[in-house]
């Protein structure tokens, strides 16, 4: 690890927020394989009902995300995102109770609900007490641990599900969640960066619109970040199809080994882990390669595996992964450094509020779009379809570079490294 990950876990409000977003993390990753494996296997869910988990999740994003990103802006961050780990906690233990999607589906969106405030909170207090200098840093550190967790979570949770059940597995998130609020707790007294006064609190319902306004505004003004946007929702768009239906096409792959979700999961989180433990020796990162290289990965590695037959060698499934998860590190940790980079504190909030917005009205269509495709013509096909769309995508974003990030195109050349 870095000089710079080492000034930065140094200090304690960084080192604080970090370990409760790392928790956080692990637990998610733990309770998503053991919804998916509940589904899929135990009630034998239909693709087209399994597409509509990720659909409800982004509900709460479309209709409060740039609303809850400018609230975030004039609060608290660290006293609002130990409410909606708690919050999420307690909506967590709640899916013991049922059994059946029906009921599993509110569910789910209510906790997405805590999420739409807690992930521009967390953005927003990390760029206040983060250094400019070490932003990268610090987003290559965040990525580092949600794709580590994307790595130990579901390697844990199959070792897990041959002993234990998913009930247990969703009881973990429950508790990390709540550890996760512990963790926020010193930082509640924080004194932050604009935010309202007590006298100011009483003014704030008068100039939201005009600041929700404002934010969209700066955002179509600067231009990286509006053509950042555009281009990850389109990548989004297609990957979102079948992002949730990897139990699907495992489940066709070998439809008695309910372990193979984390496995290959964890796979891809290898593959993010790796590149992310690159990037975190970069002081920069060129844009184009970035995403485009990411998108190009992720496509190819989308195409193999829906290519895969029953039978295949574990060690084929697993390579494929791998480059999902290369091109998946690449991308995430790209777009939130530019989104960071070019974004002043004073608006943090409100940009990745704006970006909840932009992923959720996606979500409301690309899963239940997949969920058809796979329907109409076999999950292996569609999957091939999707991925074959997203490594040309890939293509475009590496040509077009020029052209979508020109500010970072004269200020440097290719990736430079720390000294």
């Amino acid at each position: 690890m870095g000089k710079q990950n080492h000034a930065l876990l140094k200090d304690r409000k960084f080192r604080l927020l970090f370990s409760s977003y790392s928790l956080a993390s692990f637990g998610e990753w733990f309770d998503m394989l053991a919804i998916q494996v509940l589904v899929a296997y135990q009630w034998g869910v239909d693709p087209l009902m399994i597409a509509l988990i990720p659909v409800v999740m982004a509900l709460p994003g479309l209709l409060f995300g740039s609303f809850a990103g400018t609230i975030v802006d004039h609060v608290q961050k660290a006293r609002i995102m130990m409410v909606c780990d708690v919050i999420t906690a307690g909506l967590t233990l709640s899916i013991l109770t049922i059994s059946s999607i029906e009921w599993l589906l509110p569910l789910l969106a209510l906790r997405a609900a805590m999420s739409v405030f807690h992930v521009p909170a967390q953005q927003a207090l990390t760029k206040q007490v983060v250094p400019s200098d070490l932003l990268l840093q610090a987003t290559s550190l965040n990525g580092l641990v949600s794709q580590a967790s994307k790595v130990a979570g579901p390697l844990l949770g199959a070792i897990a599900l041959v002993v234990l059940t998913p009930q247990a597995c969703i009881i973990f998130n429950a508790i990390t969640k709540t550890l996760s609020a512990l963790l926020l707790w010193p930082l509640r007294l924080m004194r932050e960066e604009f935010v309202a006064t007590s006298e100011e609190q009483t003014q704030i319902h008068h100039t939201f619109w005009a600041e929700w306004r404002e934010g969209w505004r700066f955002m179509y003004r600067t231009k990286r970040l509006l053509h950042t946007l555009i281009y990850g929702s389109f990548g989004l768009l297609s990957i979102l199809m079948i992002d949730y239906q990897f139990a699907t096409v495992l489940r066709g792959i070998d439809p008695t080994n309910e372990p193979l979700l984390g496995w290959f999961v964890s796979a891809i989180g290898v593959g993010a882990v790796g590149i992310i433990l690159f990037l975190n020796r970069l002081s920069t990162i060129n844009s184009g390669w970035g995403f485009g290289g990411g998108y190009l990965l992720i496509g190819a590695g989308i195409i193999l595996l829906g290519s895969s037959k029953p039978g295949i060698e574990l060690g084929f499934l697993l390579c494929f992964g791998i480059m999902i998860g290369i091109g998946n590190g690449l991308y995430m940790v790209t777009h939130n450094y530019t989104l960071q980079q070019h974004t002043p504190p004073n608006m943090t909030g409100r940009i990745f509020g704006i970006q909840n917005t932009i992923v959720g009205s996606i979500m409301l269509t690309a899963p239940l779009a997949g969920g058809m495709l796979i329907r109409g013509v076999g999950a292996g096909q569609s999957f091939i379809i999707i991925g074959t769309i997203t490594a040309i995508l890939g293509c475009l974003g590496l040509l077009l570079s020029r052209f979508l990030w020109p500010i970072e195109e004269k200020k440097e050349v290719g990736l430079r490294m720390n000294p």
